[in-house]
């Protein structure tokens, strides 16, 4: 440990704060742990171990100088007692110099002490930690052990170290939790010793394994310590992969996997490798086994591994052999690939089939015809091997002792190869000879060979044999005529009981039954020939004609030689006619047979003795005696009488076997090889199989061979008995007959050399085979509910339980048919093969169905012994339910989608029934919005279904992938419907089709609109609505709007895709950016504009230059020459006279982005550059940016086009309005303008003096930087389009012609469409405040302000906000109209003032058009400084004139020519502007002073020097001795455009009737007196004196009037003539009084009511007091009485009533002013302004809800008399 420096905590940054030096490094030992401490090496700790009580023990701690400096430190000792050193005292150390310190440890009891001891320098303070500790047990290893990924029911382990780190002795045991465990569990360590603990990691479920091991250890106090084990398990995933073809006979899907062998040779052995791949990444323990079959069955497949590990991500290798045994035999078996803990099986199955040899002979009779007794014969014999497979192949005779031999009568005969055999006749005695010789093959039946041949002698002749009598002999033989010899056939012919067939063989005579038709020869199988013989069992397919026996015989032990005792031989005569036996004796042989021929009497016998005279001893013999038996009658050809009768001689073999071998000497070593099989093929019961074995004798010496068939009568084996010669081979054919199916155990003993130590034991099995078929399930099958009409498959596994192969065929009940089926439904089972079969169950209505059907199983070759066929039933169990599909979501709203683009979703489909729906999916489109409904009708669908066809589990959910794909910006409507797929129908009809959901998206394209647009810089004059015009901005938000083309999608996304410099773009557009004209090294001309997203997607823009759709290439791709338009681009891209800032951008729904585009000024001339706009997945234009510079004194007006086309007039129109035709004077000097009229006048003459086109304003100035207007009159004279070329002069610049157009309109014709309501509507374009140039600090709320059509001599007002948008410093407008008659028609409230921060302050525009209709199109200018500004200005100014003053009174005399100097004419001017303004208020003052200021240019320099250096000293000198006048603020300018249309009020209430009453006629009466409604028509003639219609009218000539007054006295005349006029206006003076006359004021009811009174005394003869006289006026009074008193008061009311009369009149006469209407709409018009402005301001809310205050109910008084109470207003 070490101690803290000054009381801070010692680490490693504050040692470095501290002090210099002061480092720790690290000892390489871990002992002792060093530190360094200002270049002081000490160990950082000293320890005791292993004390004791009472003594002491002494460590030595050692201090090190490892500085370049000596150092001196000190010490003080601990401060417990139980450690000291010696006595402190100054320690100097050299530099590599060490001290070693004595520290003693004294303990007094047992525990662990700690102390410390601390060492002093000049930099501080370090100290060294002493510890004394007790012994105790401790055990050291890994905090955490990490096992490799394990696979489950696998096992991992791994081993970690544990160490004894204590003192003691200490004992340890684990506590694991499962799945680990700890080898050993338990044990002991000693101190320092250590051991290497195993963990065994054994998982039963795959996860994620972090478990704590305790460790207990110590002595009588148990410690405890754990261990992390940390593993990982998985589940293995094994496949088997066969790399071969898959077998023909195996259909896919039956099985997983198949590995064919194919044929295979019989008793070859073929491997094949299957791989076992292991997906997954742990180790994959598994174990391979084969499936459990009967015991009989011999296993021909077999594998090498039974059980490996598969090793993660890789495979295993198996290798599987094939060894077939029989010939002809389908073999099948299965291997399961089991994983640990049987997880996953994976089945292989393997199949194969052996081939064996097939040979056969070219003939199968040898004919020698008849040679002479001592001549030989020799004949060929082909065989042949049409089978790769080499055979073995024995001709059963042996050649040394008969007349018949073979040069090769066994040998091997390789595959598809053929062999000539050569076979020898040797006669010895003349008879005919024929003997049916065998050919055994292993592993084929035998076959057959016929050799005849005849021998004549000097005296016997006999017949010739030939191969028809062969033939007539087994055909006689089984009509049993053969048993006759031929001289009684011959009798029996003659006498007619035997007759001769077609083939010439003999029949019974016709005396015999007819119903039995003659027996015909049948050829038998070989091996029932071979067999059936009549000795070998005791069974023959003939009875013999002559026997002889014993068949075979053993001599056994013949010692001596010479007392070998004969052998007696029997042979008997069967026939019915003498015969004759002639033994073929090979002289030498030491068997002889005697007597060689002898006569046998019919059915009688004779005995012959078999001499044995061996040689020699101890030697083997074996021999096969012959013979042959013939008729007697038959030893001369003259005997026979009819060659039918001819009959063969019967051929006798005696096997004869002996041995000289003396008792004591042992016999030959017979050395052979024996193939033999191990069982017998399987057949059905009561069935003979047949098996075939071969015997090789490989030695060198003979092998004699017999069994002893009597001791296994239940195996027939031949020949049981013979001799193998050396290097020759013996085949064996063994045959049993199985009973049952039991099996049965054969055991032959096969004794070689006569001797019973050479006995071989022949082991083989049989059984029956019954027809054993197992079912899957035992029997039952199971289908999940189906829905009704679909059909559900199901594969169901049929085995073969036998080694037979058998046909199967499945029967379903007729009326189950239509509902259940399989397939396959009839087949082939190999043996022990099990098949995979599709049941399908489809059921035709709701309810639950119990099926049965029965399979029946055969045999392939149906044997009559065995049964016929064996029936199994299976039990089919189903449902028949319904089902309905919904989706999770019935309406599913896409929202907006590119068009063009592809957007994607998934539905999901939920199956709510207990069944599976096989679904078909169909979609339904509908298009609505501002479309063609036939075009859109034939589009293609939009939406995709990723599968439009699919099924659904019962209880689940599907998700169908749907790309919706619009390709028009409308409203899409998908309904999808499905259909439950049924068996019958494929596709339902469109009623069965269900509703699923819905689903809408909108097409819509990325786009965009310019909103607003400013101007700044050189363009400051241009009004927003030229600015408009000149980047074409209404027609590109109108082309934004439009359909995409497909060529603008060629490339979706701003993209290089050109390698010219001037790309070629084929837009469907082409627009203007037309940024005007400016002088040279003016500023740059900047226009803002504000592009908004009011669609609802993203859209991405770009502003492409030339440059930025060209792909970079190699220089040497580069074309070298550049044509001059190309030069011009590269300048103005180069220097960068069009800019775009920024260039391209993002804009979000609803999101607003301004765009500054400039063009500098820097060289004369004009500059185009072509700009593609391009929005990605949008339109793309072509922009062509234009922009002139001029000179500085150049005179220019910019044109933005020659053409110009006038507002469509209606012709008959009496006052035409006026049009304007703007010009923009871009240059610095004012510009002089002149239009010519000659073509005009021409156009007037052309159209009978009618002037079409009137220029009002021929001539006119522009000042520079601001727009001027030419006012046109267009009044056509017919429908039509007028046309007119005007050139305009432009003084000192260059002249222009425009091309005007007009069109004129039948309004009649056109009817409504056609009113010039249309023209113009009354709105407001909102401005921006996101629109802002660098440095503006104000902004309108409008930009534009449109008053639509409005009549004349009325007033329209509109309200405009200026708003301060700076945050701290106030601004001063004032408006400025550029124009003297703009003037005159539009008022601007307040026209200037101040706006504090962020306050708005209101702004009336009053447009009051006077005079002729006319359009209006004023650009307002809002002229906006910083009020700080101003105020800066006028200190500056005021300084710069008392400057002045004082200059003027102070001189200095340097020169000698004194002069009078005038003073100078700016200081005079200045000081009469001064004197002009002292009496104005200070904010007037300024205002007034600066209303029409200069237009903004440069400051103009004084004519400078060339030099820059030069120039700049002159100027500093000049600007040192005059004082130049300040330059007043430039103001910022907002535009503001003011359109209207005014019309005469007679038009205007023509054409907008129900618009006239919302105007108020207001008259101009400043000149005109307010004179009474009955004066003497001054008025109206100082009115006319004023009218400019009169005044017109004055002025006309004479005829002109005459045609005035014609008219109106045709008019007049037709007035007074028409009677229907006369009607109308005889029942207008009728009519009733109307309505509204009730309501007037109180004061005129009452003098209504008092004249109403006034009238009644002259209906009822009131008395004459009523009329008195008044004014001298006398009235007649015809009533009869007198006057009175009482009459004078009705007189006097009267006139009272005359008085307010004559006053109500002057009122309404009054009222009737239009001074009054004036007043009061001033009046109305003031109080609104006031509401709108308290409402600005806040103090009134106008949208707020009216409160109603409800008062309380008054208490319920008594009212005491019957006056009501007054009412509550």
């Amino acid at each position: 440990m070490l101690a803290q420096v000054h009381g801070e905590p010692q680490n490693s940054d504050s040692f470095r704060k501290l002090c210099c030096g002061c480092v720790r490094k690290l000892s390489a030992r871990k002992a002792k742990k060093k530190s360094v401490f200002w270049g002081i090496e000490v160990a950082e700790t000293l320890r005791w171990h292993g004390w004791e009580l009472g003594k002491e023990m002494i460590r030595h701690l050692t201090l090190k100088n490892v500085h370049e400096k000596t150092q001196k430190l000190s010490y003080r000792c601990p401060s417990t007692r139980f450690f000291f050193t010696v006595f402190p005292q100054p320690i100097t150390l050299s530099p590599g110099m060490s001290l070693t310190l004595p520290i003693v440890f004294r303990p007094t009891e047992k525990r662990e002490y700690e102390d410390s001891i601390y060492f002093k320098k000049a930099e501080g303070e370090f100290s060294v930690t002493l510890y004394a500790t007790l012994p105790r047990p401790c055990l050291s290893f890994p905090a955490a052990v990490q096992l490799p990924i394990c696979a489950v029911h696998n096992v991992m382990e791994t081993t970690f170290p544990v160490r004894n780190i204590g003192d003691l002795v200490t004992v340890f045991a684990w506590e694991t939790p499962s799945p680990f465990y700890m080898i050993p569990d338990c044990g002991m360590l000693n101190p320092g010793a250590e051991c290497m603990v195993k963990v065994v990691f054994q998982p039963k479920v795959a996860a994620v394994y972090d478990v704590a091991a305790t460790c207990w250890f110590g002595g009588e106090e148990k410690q405890k310590r754990t261990i992390q084990l940390k593993a990982l398990a998985k589940y293995p995933y094994l496949r088997v992969s066969v790399t071969e073809e898959e077998y023909e006979g195996v259909q896919p899907g039956q099985f997983r996997d198949v590995l064919c062998f194919g044929s295979v040779p019989v008793g070859t052995t073929m491997e094949k490798c299957v791989e076992i791949f292991n997906m997954s990444v742990v180790d994959a323990p598994c174990r391979i086994e084969r499936a459990k079959d009967p015991l009989l069955r011999d296993h021909v497949f077999s594998c090498d591994v039974s059980h490996g590990v598969v090793p993660a991500k890789g495979k295993l290798v198996l290798h599987i052999r094939f060894q077939p045994q029989t010939v002809g035999e389908h073999s099948t078996d299965y291997f399961t690939i089991i994983s640990a803990g049987c997880l996953l099986q994976t089945v292989l199955k393997v199949v194969g089939s052996c081939k064996g040899p097939l040979v056969s002979l070219h003939q199968y009779s040898v004919d020698f015809d008849w040679i002479n007794l001592g001549e030989s014969l020799m004949q060929t014999l082909k065989i042949s091997n049409t089978s790769d497979v080499p055979a073995y192949y024995q001709f059963d005779i042996d050649g040394r002792g008969s007349v018949f031999s073979l040069d090769r009568p066994c040998g091997v005969l390789e595959g598809t190869t053929t062999l000539v055999l050569k076979v020898t006749f040797r006669p010895t005695h003349p008879i005919s000879y024929h003997r049916r010789v065998v050919c055994l093959v292993h592993h084929q039946e035998p076959m057959y060979v016929d050799f005849f041949g005849t021998c004549h002698s000097d005296i016997a002749k006999p017949a010739i044999l030939q191969a028809r009598h062969l033939s007539w002999y087994r055909t006689n033989m089984v009509r049993g005529l053969t048993f006759y010899p031929p001289d009684i056939l011959s009798v029996m012919l003659k006498d007619g009981k035997l007759q001769m067939d077609e083939k010439g063989a003999l029949l019974l005579s016709p005396e015999i039954p007819k119903d039995k038709p003659p027996k015909e020869c049948f050829q038998a199988s070989s091996m029932t020939e071979y067999f059936y013989d009549g000795v070998s069992s005791d069974l023959a397919l003939f009875p013999p004609h002559v026997s002889v026996s014993p068949r075979e015989y053993d001599f056994g032990c013949c010692v001596p030689l010479h007392k070998v005792e004969p052998l007696p031989l029997c042979v008997t005569n069967h026939t019915k006619g003498k015969i004759t036996v002639a033994w073929t004796l090979r002289h030498g042989s030491a068997f002889q047979v005697s007597p060689e021929i002898c006569d046998i009497p019919p059915l009688k016998s004779s005995a012959f003795r078999v001499l044995f005279q061996p040689t020699q001893l101890n030697s083997l013999y074996a021999v096969e005696l012959e013979g042959f038996a013939f008729y007697k009658v038959l030893r001369h050809y003259s005997n026979v009488e009819e060659d039918a009768t001819i009959c063969p001689s019967w051929c006798l073999t005696v096997r004869l076997r002996a041995h000289t071998y003396e008792a004591e000497r042992e016999h030959f070593i017979p050395q052979y090889i024996l193939d033999v099989p191990r069982t017998f093929p399987a057949v059905a019961p009561n069935t003979d199989t047949y098996c075939s074995m071969l015997l090789l004798n490989t030695g060198t010496s003979l092998i004699t061979f017999s069994v002893n068939q009597a001791a296994r009568p239940s195996v027939l084996l031949k020949p049981c008995s013979g001799h193998i010669v050396p290097g020759g081979h013996q085949i064996f054919f063994l045959s049993t007959h199985p009973i049952n199916t039991v099996s049965q155990q054969h055991v032959l003993l096969l004794q070689l050399n006569s001797c019973p130590g050479y006995t071989k034991e022949i082991a083989l099995q049989s059984c029956g085979e019954s027809l054993l078929l197992l079912l899957e399930g035992d029997g039952n099958l199971y289908f999940k509910p189906v829905y009704l009409g679909t059909s559900s498959t199901r594969m169901y596994t049929i085995k073969n339980c036998t080694r037979l192969p058998m046909v199967f065929t499945w029967k379903i009940h007729q009326s189950d048919s239509k509902i259940l089926s399989v397939s396959p439904a009839a087949g082939i089972l190999q043996p022990y093969e099990a098949m995979a079969q599709a049941w399908t169950f489809t059921p035709d209505k709701k309810t639950k169905y119990l099926l049965r059907a029965t399979v029946f199983v055969r045999r392939k070759s149906p044997d009559p012994v065995s049964p016929k066929s064996v029936h199994y039933a299976l039990r089919i169990v189903g449902e028949g339910v319904l089902g309905t599909i919904r989706a999770q979501k019935e309406h599913l709203d896409l929202g907006n989608v590119l068009v063009g683009d592809l957007q994607s979703c998934s539905i999901v489909l939920l199956n709510d029934g207990i069944c599976s729906l096989k679904y078909i999916l169909s979609v339904e489109q509908q298009i609505t919005g501002p479309c063609d409904s036939e075009e859109v009708h034939s589009d293609p669908l939009a939406l995709k279904l990723e599968q439009s066809r699919g099924t659904i589990p019962a209880r689940s959910k599907a998700l169908v992938r749907i790309t919706v794909r619009p390709a028009r910006r409308l409203h899409y409507t998908w309904l999808i419907k499905y259909a439950i797929c049924t068996t019958t129908d494929l596709v339902s009809p469109k009623e069965e089709q269900q509703p699923l959901c819905c689903i809408v998206a909108t097409g819509v394209y990325p786009t965009f609109c310019v909103t607003d647009a400013c101007s700044a810089g050189s363009a400051s004059g241009i009004s927003k609505l030229h600015l408009w015009r000149l980047f074409s901005l209404d027609t590109l938000n109108e082309y934004l709007e439009h359909d995409l083309t497909p060529s603008e999608l060629t490339y979706r996304i701003p993209t290089r895709h050109s390698t010219c410099l001037i790309p070629p773009v084929y837009t469907p557009l082409l627009l203007d950016f037309n940024f005007g004209a400016a002088p040279i090294d003016s500023e740059p001309t900047l226009v803002m504009l504000l592009l908004a997203n009011k669609g609802v997607v993203p859209v991405e823009w770009a502003f492409l230059f030339p440059s930025d759709q060209k792909m970079d290439m190699e220089c040497w791709a580069e074309d070298a020459e550049l044509s001059p338009h190309e030069l011009h681009q590269m300048r103005i891209q180069n220097n960068q006279l069009f800019s775009v800032s920024p260039k391209s951008g993002k804009l979000l729904p609803g999101q607003e982005e301004s765009v500054q585009l400039s063009h500098r000024h820097d060289f004369i001339g004009t500059d185009q550059l072509p700009v593609l706009l391009k929005v990605s997945y949008g339109h793309e234009i072509l922009l062509n940016f234009s922009g002139v510079t001029v000179e500085q004194d150049q005179r220019y007006i910019h044109f933005a086009s020659t053409k110009h086309l006038f507002t469509p007039i209606a012709i008959g129109t009496s006052q035409p309005p006026r049009q304007i035709y703007e010009l923009y004077n871009g240059g610095s000097m004012p510009v002089m303008f002149e239009v010519q009229l000659d073509n005009i006048v021409r156009i007037q003459e052309e159209n009978f003096q009618h002037p079409v086109f009137v220029c009002l304003t021929p001539r006119g100035e522009i000042p520079p930087g601001t727009t001027g207007h030419i006012e046109w009159i267009f009044s056509p004279l017919e429908a039509r389009m007028y046309l007119v070329d005007v050139p305009i002069h432009i003084l000192g610049g260059e002249s222009a012609l425009i091309t005007f157009q007009g069109v004129g309109y039948d309004p009649n014709t056109l009817g409504d469409t056609a009113t010039s309501s249309d023209v113009l509507s009354p709105s407001v374009f909102p401005g921006s405040t996101k629109l802002t140039v660098p440095g503006q600090a104000a902004t309108l709320s409008h930009h534009r302000i449109c008053l639509g059509n409005i009549p004349d001599c009325t007033k329209a007002s509109r309200l405009v906000f200026l708003n301060n948008i700076s945050e701290s410093k106030a601004v001063v407008f004032a408006w400025r109209i550029n124009t003297h008659k703009d003037k005159r028609v539009l008022q601007i409230a307040p026209e200037s003032g101040t706006v504090q921060p962020r306050e708005s302050i209101p702004c009336f525009i009053t447009l009051q058009p006077s005079g002729s209709a006319s359009f209006y199109s004023i650009d307002l200018v809002c002229e906006v400084y910083i009020q700080e500004s101003l105020f800066q200005y006028e200190r500056d100014l005021q300084e710069w004139e008392r400057a002045k003053e004082r200059q003027a009174v102070e001189f200095t005399i340097t020169e000698k020519d004194l002069g009078t100097k005038k003073k100078p004419a700016g200081v005079s001017a200045r000081s009469s502007d001064s004197a002009e303004t002292e009496n104005l208020p200070e904010s007037s003052a300024v205002m007034r002073k600066y209303k029409t200021l200069p237009p903004m240019k440069n400051h103009r320099m004084p004519n400078l020097p060339a030099g820059h250096f030069q120039r700049r000293l002159l100027l500093d000198k000049e600007a040192s001795r005059v004082w130049v006048k300040p330059e007043p603020p430039k103001p910022i300018l907002l535009h503001l455009g003011v359109t209207a249309r005014s019309y005469s009020i007679e038009d205007f209430f023509s054409n907008f009737t129900l618009e006239f009453p919302k105007y108020f006629l207001s008259h101009h009466f400043s000149k005109r007196p307010l004179e009474s409604k009955f004066v003497d028509g001054s008025r109206d003639r100082d009115r006319m004196d004023m009218d400019p219609e009169w005044l017109s009218l004055a002025a006309a000539s004479k005829q002109e009037l005459q045609i005035v007054a014609d008219i109106l006295t045709g008019v007049i005349r037709g007035l007074l003539e028409n009677a229907q006029f006369h009607d109308s206006v005889r029942r207008s003076l009728d009519e009733p009084i109307p309505y509204f006359s009730q309501f007037q004021c109180e004061e005129s009811a009452e003098l209504q009511d008092r004249r109403q009174c006034s009238t009644v005394p002259s209906r009822v003869s009131a008395s004459p007091d009523l009329y008195p006289e008044k004014d001298g006026e006398k009235k007649e009074m015809r009533q009869e009485t007198p006057p009175n008193n009482d009459l004078l008061e009705p007189w006097q009311r009267m006139s009272e009533i005359f008085h307010h009369e004559q006053l109500r009149e002057q009122k309404e006469m009054m009222r009737r002013q239009p001074a009054f209407g004036n007043l009061v709409e001033l009046v109305l018009e003031n109080t609104l302004q006031n509401i709108l402005i308290e409402a600005s301001r806040g103090e009134v809310v106008l949208t707020a809800r009216p409160r109603v205050i409800a008062l309380p109910p008054s208490p319920p008084r008594r009212i005491t008399n019957s006056v009501p109470p007054p009412s509550r207003a």
